[in-house]
């Protein structure tokens, strides 16, 4: 049973939450304060969500989060925060750096909280399953070390436990797939009810905008800014789904149509930036196109977005053979051929320690209100470069632009297993 921690200073409030989720059958602890919560946390910490209103006494929600968020065993925690205040820069930017995935806003709309937490209750099983999984992988792989460093094993037990490594393997990447459906499926379904508010916003701005106060019509364009901000989000969450579909085929490409083609893709922006783009020659690789196309519309497309103010984007592609040895993250490896393919950008940049970072999910360096996005891009790059076998790195210095490198091997291998052989 997925437990979730309640805290809000009123009594009225928990319990009116509680009876909004009471059916679905989670259990639920409660606190009154954000110092109570840290009690509570001193000593529990499987919870699968933290609901928390941000307007409390002593401790507030954002001082609440941020002092949870510094213990390293609670980070995995997501916190919904439940506030009445407006949705200006000053509170997004707060409730980002306290940590929040996500607000419900008051008076609290119970299919809205019902729906969230629902997602983020599943994400949390799921995720639990892979760590399950991940657990046996590791005592099984242990299992084996020892017992060949102890040359004791005989023949047959190496058999079975190769047989259980697979299996686990096999586990794990159904579970990983299990994971993947879901956001598949949980983002398709949101989109129905966003077009319906889509559709209604288009109207109201049609025929009705006229007639709203100045006060009504600045919360009309929030509400209207929000509904575009979720379309990219679940357009970004599909996208980095599909990444991991396996009825796709390998083919023969050359990379420099596949770049041009993103390049006209990206066209608008590249000509209201002034943007300059140079490239020369690139290899013809057996790869999946659609994938490659859209890999170089993200990595483009963020040069563009990060660019200086006042300064002409230029963005330089290059391609060069390494040998294996020169290739980030491998260790020993066969004397190989590796393509790298550079795509630099004389934009704003980051700072290095982030050049790992910057990959995961959701992960931003910006706030909202400095530079859109989901923070979903970055990782569709990093997926779909693991689908051919290859490996992405980023450098970064502020203020001067950043590099994004890939390596590809020579024969790219058909690593998405099902579907490719």
């Amino acid at each position: 049973m997925a437990k979730i921690l309640l805290v809000d200073d009123r009594d009225d409030n928990l319990i009116s939450i509680e009876s909004i989720l009471q059916p679905d059958g989670y259990q639920f602890i409660k606190a009154n304060s954000g110092a109570q919560a840290l009690k509570i946390l001193l000593g529990e910490i499987d919870f699968a969500l933290i609901l928390m209103d941000v307007k409390m006494p002593n401790l507030n929600g954002f001082e609440t989060a941020s002092l949870i968020y510094a213990r390293e065993k609670l980070r995995h925690i997501p916190i919904i925060f439940i506030t009445a205040y407006s949705y200006d820069e000053e509170n997004i930017f707060k409730s980002s750096r306290a940590g929040a995935v996500d607000y419900i806003y008051k008076p609290i709309n119970p299919d809205i909280l019902r729906a969230k937490v629902t997602i983020f209750i599943e994400l949390y099983q799921k995720n639990h399953q892979l760590a399950l999984q991940e657990q046996k992988l590791i005592a099984i792989n242990k299992s084996l070390e020892n017992e060949i460093k102890e040359r004791t094993v005989s023949e047959d037990n190496v058999k079975e436990l190769n047989l259980m490594l697979l299996q686990n393997i096999d586990k794990l990447e159904a579970a990983n797939k299990d994971l993947d459906s879901f956001a598949f499926i949980a983002s398709h379904d949101l989109q129905e009810p966003l077009r319906k508010i889509q559709t209604f916003i288009s109207r109201i701005e049609k025929m009705e905008v006229n007639h709203l106060s100045e006060t009504g019509k600045d919360y009309f364009m929030k509400m209207k800014h929000s509904a575009d901000r979720m379309r990219s989000f679940i357009d970004n969450l599909l996208m980095y789904s599909k990444t991991n579909t396996t009825d796709q085929v390998f083919e023969q490409v050359d990379l420099k149509e596949v770049l041009e083609n993103a390049i006209l893709e990206l066209s608008l922006s590249i000509e209201e930036k002034k943007a300059v783009i140079n490239y020369a020659s690139l290899p013809t690789l057996n790869l999946l196109n659609l994938q490659f196309q859209q890999l170089f519309v993200n990595l483009i497309g963020n040069s563009l977005k990060y660019s200086r103010e006042n300064v002409v984007p230029v963005i330089q592609i290059g391609t060069k053979i390494v040998k294996s040895n020169e290739v980030p993250g491998i260790v020993n490896g066969a004397d190989k051929n590796y393509h790298r393919i550079s795509v630099t950008d004389n934009g704003i940049g980051f700072d290095q320690k982030y050049a790992n970072n910057i990959f995961d999910l959701f992960q931003r360096l910006h706030e909202k209100s400095e530079y859109s996005g989901t923070g979903i891009g970055l990782a569709i790059c990093k997926k779909i470069i693991q689908n051919h076998n290859g490996i992405i790195t980023a450098e970064g210095k502020p203020g001067i632009g950043s590099t994004f490198n890939i390596f590809l091997p020579e024969e790219i291998t058909h690593v998405m297993r099902q579907g490719l052989n």
